[in-house]
């Protein structure tokens, strides 16, 4: 799988903050990734674009601007889960967290599969004739898939764990999604508006998840 896009229904809980809203997500191999919440109605409440290591993060809204920041720390600031743009694209297209070859494996009964993948594990459940992919984990990090519909899931969720408790929580429900469409390479490149104010990191962590950091 080259690219994916899809509209992703967010819910779910990042800390003591509750979410939800949706997000329009663009992937292309092997780590560039634009990701935009949607509002209800006018400009949007935020747009993350993503290649290798660096990330830019717009704030329409606010007039803030983010830049040269590593993507999963964006990712953890706005939702409470440290995912790297190749992370987020194999977990939202039912691949597992990690890329790495499988290196062994354990069967528990008839029906489940335990595969070792890098540092962390792949969960494969039978399903007729077929092994599908029920779940991953890596590091304090889990993802689970359910409602399959041809052939990848509908559903995600995303639990990352902190001293043994959910860090986060989240749910992620897709729809109109696209594989292998061409994405021009634009798509992960951030327009940023004039006049945008400067954010770093650390005000983004502040604010909390999806919060909003004041102007200075």
């Amino acid at each position: 799988m080259n690219t994916l896009t899809a509209s992703m229904a967010l819910s779910g809980k990042a800390g003591r903050t509750k979410l939800r809203g949706r997000v329009d997500a663009g992937f292309a191999a092997p780590a560039r990734v634009r990701l935009e919440g949607v509002a209800p109605f006018g400009r949007p409440v935020f747009i993350l674009t993503a290649s290798g290591d660096s990330g830019t993060l717009i704030l329409p809204r606010d007039d803030r601007v983010l830049t040269g920041a590593p993507p999963a720390a964006i990712v953890e600031a706005l939702a409470g889960v440290a995912l790297t743009p190749d992370m987020l694209r194999r977990a939202v297209s039912g691949c597992g967290l990690s890329g790495d070859e499988p290196s062994g494996g354990q069967r528990h009964g008839d029906d489940l599969a335990a595969i070792a993948v890098g540092s962390g594990r792949a969960y494969l459940r039978r399903v007729g004739d077929t092994w599908q992919m029920a779940g991953a984990a890596r590091d304090a990090l889990t993802v689970s898939y359910a409602e399959y519909a041809n052939g990848r899931p509908s559903t995600v969720r995303l639990v990352s764990e902190t001293s043994g408790r959910a860090a986060a929580d989240l749910t992620l429900r897709l729809s109109q999604i696209e594989i292998n469409t061409p994405l021009d390479a634009k798509v992960f490149e951030a327009e940023v508006p004039q006049g945008s104010v400067p954010l770093t990191l650390e005000e983004l962590r502040r604010a909390g998840p999806l919060g909003v950091p004041q102007k200075p």
